[in-house]
């Protein structure tokens, strides 16, 4: 009887540990700039289709909904996420859009 109600905990247990609600939430990378999109050129490093500068940092950009190439030297509002794993090979980090505004 001790070894099943052991069971049993255990299994909740790994459940809840397990569930997304408890994982950290990616949301939590959400960011806002108002900027003018760049198309990325040649670059050292292989990601983003497009870039963007603020004062004191370079934002590689990739967007699986918006097409960015309509946004190219316009000034935007753009929010997006940190995509993890970025940056890579010396290059910048990346953001994936999910919504832009022109100003």
């Amino acid at each position: 009887m001790k070894k099943a109600i052991v069971l049993v905990l255990s299994i909740f247990v790994a459940g809840i540990s397990s569930c997304s609600s408890v994982k950290n939430n990616p949301d939590t990378n959400l960011i806002t700039l108002r900027v003018t999109v760049e198309e990325m050129g040649m670059t050292s490093f292989q990601y983003g289709s497009h870039k963007i500068k603020t004062a004191d940092m370079t934002y590689a950009l990739r967007s699986a909904k918006i097409p960015l190439s309509d946004y190219t030297d316009k000034q935007v509002t753009l929010k997006g996420t940190k995509v993890s794993g970025y940056p890579m090979e010396g290059g910048p980090e990346l953001i994936e859009v999910v919504e832009i505004s022109v100003e």
